[in-house]
């Protein structure tokens, strides 16, 4: 991993030959930087970012750029910046049921510039945002891209894809009220229309509803409410266009139906059969479980206007789910970090790990799941998931030794992303 101040020079001249002899040049120091891929430290790292991306990863003493800014952080464990699956910037769980009523629509995309920077500080550089009203998640990327506010880089989904009736319909109002969902299939055809939506208008991933859900109206989180038909010709299309697609499926035959279907992420799982960890196998699919959300919900769901019929599902499944990671982890099926921050509040998304860790996975492998996997699921591991010449300048520094208790990733004391400082605790 170690690469020579010859490089160090190599890539300062090459900057200078591509024109960007005003590039700024970043040299961080720390105890030590732990390195995802091999779940081994460097001690005394010496991380050289230029221009947003490192170029060098050496050893305190060793050459230094000239004109490079030093931050300097003694008694730091440096990660590569955190990645989350699955969050949902512009939802608050605070308005639970129909409490959100109470809220104007442009609400909501004003309090996500609020969850962006919120989840940026808590460690998470980059998000995949599955699922908003309005292509609210699209705005949010390009007011970060702009540097007009300051958040994580989002890969946004815009409208989740969902069947009428379905989880992903809009089924809490009476006939007279006529609202439906914006972006409701009930054939394949409709679902390649759809997908094509999606993508003119920003989306950069795909998400889908193949069952019921938790906080839905009037379905069951186990039933399957798109067909196999449907779900591969959205597949298709978005896999045409360059996109991925990530799957809401609690259900078992909702997970089966969208693995056979092609779709790259499974989120939440939560009743997967033996069968479905086979086909994840066989078939390189990954999933996203969200195995903390339901402490908060339990605890505050309730206060926050969650009807009982929601909070019911909640715990009817909750339990199950968790012992499902560790069935499906113990067998093999490559693992992402999804939350469902939006659920629970944003910021506070590293929570989670210390429950990986309590169902069975090491902490390097819930470590994992938030950079090296995640970056892999994406396909964007030539930008994120690794502190390593190449990859975006993107830290997390936290005080303690994270492969010991994970938890200490819950207080990172330091981000950067970019290259740039987002948050220092002295």
């Amino acid at each position: 991993m170690r690469i020579s101040g010859v490089a160090v020079a190599a890539a300062a001249a090459w900057a200078l030959a591509a024109g960007l002899a005003q590039a700024a040049t970043v040299a961080v120091s720390a105890d030590r930087l732990l390195d995802v891929a091999s779940g081994k430290y460097v001690d005394k790292p010496l991380v050289v970012i230029v221009d947003g991306r490192i170029t060098a990863v050496e050893r305190q003493g060793d050459q230094v750029p000239a004109g490079a800014t030093r931050v300097d952080l003694p008694g730091v464990t440096l990660l590569p910046g955190l990645i989350d699956m699955h969050v949902h910037l512009t939802s608050s769980p605070l308005f639970g049921g129909y409490n959100r009523l109470q809220k104007t629509d442009s609400f909501w995309p004003i309090l996500g510039t609020t969850h962006a920077k919120a989840t940026l500080e808590a460690g998470f550089t980059t998000v995949r945002n599955v699922g908003s009203r309005d292509f609210e998640d699209v705005g949010l990327k390009q007011a970060i891209d702009g540097g007009f506010i300051e958040g994580p880089r989002i890969v946004p989904a815009g409208y989740a894809i969902g069947s009428t009736g379905g989880h992903c319909d809009s089924n809490s109002f009476p006939p007279s009220m006529k609202q439906h969902g914006d972006a409701v299939i009930d054939s394949p055809d409709e679902g390649r229309k759809r997908v094509r939506e999606m993508h003119k208008y920003g989306a950069e991933v795909i998400k889908i509803c193949a069952t019921g859900g938790v906080f839905s109206h009037g379905d069951t989180p186990g039933a399957q409410q798109l067909t196999v038909e449907e779900i591969r010709a959205i597949t298709e299309e978005a896999h045409r266009a360059g996109m991925k697609v990530a799957a809401h499926a609690h259900g078992a035959d909702g997970i089966k139906a969208a693995i056979l279907g092609g779709v790259d992420t499974i989120e939440h799982a939560s009743l997967v059969d033996d069968e479905g960890i086979r086909l994840a196998i066989a078939h390189g699919s990954y999933f996203g479980m969200d195995i903390y959300n339901t402490d908060y919900t339990q605890a505050e769901g309730k206060k926050n206007g969650v009807m009982e019929e929601n909070l019911q599902k909640d715990r009817d499944i909750g339990e199950i789910q968790r012992e499902n990671f560790r069935k499906a982890l113990k067998a093999g099926v490559k693992m992402i970090f999804s939350s469902d921050a939006g659920v629970y509040p944003h910021g506070t998304n590293a929570k989670q790990f210390a429950v990986m860790v309590r169902y069975g996975a090491t902490p390097l492998q819930a470590i994992r799941t938030a950079t090296l996997t995640a970056a892999e699921a994406l396909d964007r591991v030539k930008d994120v998931g690794q502190a390593t010449p190449g990859h975006y300048g993107d830290l997390v520094g936290v005080k303690g030794d994270p492969l010991s208790d994970v938890t200490v990733l819950e207080r990172p004391v330091f981000v950067m992303k970019g290259g740039d400082v987002v948050k220092r605790v002295p």
